[in-house]
């Protein structure tokens, strides 16, 4: 029997202590079949349990203090963009992402193995569950149609993300080369296909799992839920420019009920480091004994911590993008006011990731908040004929919780939509959209130099321009996945 690839069976079902890490074998020496393993409720809850905490698992590759699940790829996408500046060399990590040239590597300790051993286990196991859910015995049909629902949600999720890291967007591409499917019952290494391919099973799956948890309530924000879904649908439809299933998706995840902050809530330390906050549809409760310490989104950005953004590694806001922010808009005190910085706590520093409480490693990560539906829908509305009053509407409901005093009344045409790409710019920053919107609207970087922006005296990225659909935008296959996989080819690898 062939390899089915490197990743695959390299992993099973995680549990975390700390930064630690423990593996319970699928198929034990004694002969246990998978079957067996799986047909009790308890054992299908506590995988789909598992992968849910492989989000935020640390160590899952080479264990650097960049590899901590879905927040370290969000952290990279946003590094890679136009808005978000590193302050000085500090310790190292993320620099190579921000300077363009960790996402050539593909060796065992890459950027792209990371990304690809994490997923793609996440995909096995989500198979696992898939395969055998439907003969648990001692489950009702409702638990057995919520847990299936959920891994074929995780499965999507994952082919999604793997997809926008080793290609470029969806339009104008579907002929390209995707990332192999694996579907129960693989027993060799796929080919890559076409992007068309993997975004038609992300569908399928997305949409066979929004017809299983409809109306299924969820256990919490934790699990996938209905509206998390549509989310997804919604960001697809950007992709295809679909405007009108974008508006529509994305106006359902929003009906999921979730209410805006009023500007004091935004200000706080939890509005971006909970998952009980109101806007949040999905992400992962991290309590401190599951905290991955200095290996965490929150070291890397909050000087609270006492982490790696306390250590020269601040991120901040480009000048240009908050002089576009109004004074009495309250996204703009979610910065270092420029004047008032101090060598600890620079000019444009963050200060919108924060955990709950200094001196403690307790948050959750956010993956997904309402505030982006509210943009895809106004985007969506904005790119039909005859909808630009709505889009307005939309546009105007997210960004007067922020700025009473906003209006969008007058524009119209590309002028309205350029207003909605620039309140996605600043609500969104720091969320891991920024290089995804930049290969999605096929524009070139274009990151502002000069005093506050990008460049001296500010760590120098190397990296101003690029061309639309540039190389250096997508990840490299593990070449460790080239050699095992005997239905890939050296030509299979991304272009340089």
């Amino acid at each position: 029997m062939k390899k089915i690839s490197l990743i695959i069976a390299g992993f099973a079902f995680l549990t975390i202590t700390g930064c630690k890490k423990e593996y319970l074998e699928t198929v034990p020496s004694d002969g246990v079949t998978e079957a067996q393993i799986f047909s009790k409720y308890s054992s299908v809850s506590a995988a789909l349990t598992g992968i849910y905490k492989e989000l935020f698992a640390f160590g899952i590759n080479a264990g650097g203090h960049d590899d901590y699940g879905q927040k370290s790829l969000d952290l990279m996408f946003d590094l890679m963009g136009n808005d978000m500046v590193v302050h000085s060399q500090g310790y190292g990590w993320y620099n190579a992402d921000y300077s363009y040239t960790a996402w050539l590597s593909a060796t065992d300790g890459s950027q792209s193995m990371n990304a690809w051993r994490r997923y793609y286990d996440q995909i096995s196991q989500a198979n696992k569950i898939i395969a055998n859910v439907d003969g648990v015995s001692d489950a009702s049909q409702a638990q057995k149609e919520s847990i299936k629902g959920q891994a074929l949600a995780l499965r999507a999720y994952s082919y999604y993300y793997l997809a926008n890291y080793f290609q470029q967007t969806f339009k104008g591409n579907e002929s390209a080369k995707g990332v192999p499917i694996y579907l129960p019952g693989a027993t060799e290494g796929g080919a890559r296909g076409t992007l068309q391919q993997v975004y038609d099973q992300i569908e399928a799956d997305f949409k066979d799992a929004a017809t299983l948890l409809t109306g299924k309530p969820r256990v919490s924000k934790v699990n996938i839920d209905i509206s998390v879904i549509r989310g997804f649908q919604a960001r697809i439809a950007l992709l295809k420019n679909d405007w009108p299933a974008a508006a529509t998706f994305a106006d359902q995840a929003i009906q999921g009920g979730y209410p805006l902050m009023n500007a004091a809530t935004y200000l706080s330390r939890t509005s971006f480091s909970t998952i009980g906050n109101s806007e949040c549809m999905w992400g992962s409760q991290i309590p401190e004994s599951e905290a991955t310490i200095y290996a965490s989104f929150f070291s890397h950005m909050d000087i609270a911590t006492g982490g790696y953004a306390a250590l020269g590694g601040q991120k901040k806001i480009t000048k240009w993008l908050y002089d576009q922010i109004p004074n009495g808009d309250v996204r703009k005190q979610a910065f270092t006011t420029p004047g008032t910085g101090t060598d600890a706590n620079p000019d444009y520093n963050q200060q919108k990731f924060r955990v709950p409480t200094p001196g403690s490693w307790a948050a959750d990560y956010q993956y997904m908040n309402v505030p982006e539906m509210y943009l895809i829908k106004a985007e969506g509305l904005a790119r039909q004929t005859g909808k630009e009053a709505e889009a307005i509407a939309a546009l105007e409901t997210l960004v007067k919780a922020r700025y009473p005093g906003y209006s969008a009344a007058g524009l119209s045409g590309q002028a309205l939509i350029d207003e909605i790409l620039l309140q996605r710019r600043i609500e969104l920053w720091g969320e891991g959209l920024a290089l995804w919107d930049i290969k999605r609207l096929n524009q070139g970087l274009n990151r502002p130099q000069g005093p506050g922006n990008h460049g001296a005296p500010n760590y120098n990225p190397g990296v101003y321009t690029t061309s639309p659909a540039d190389p250096r935008f997508l990840m490299r296959i593990p070449q460790k996945e080239l050699d095992n996989n005997t239905n890939m080819t050296p030509d299979d690898q991304n272009p340089q």
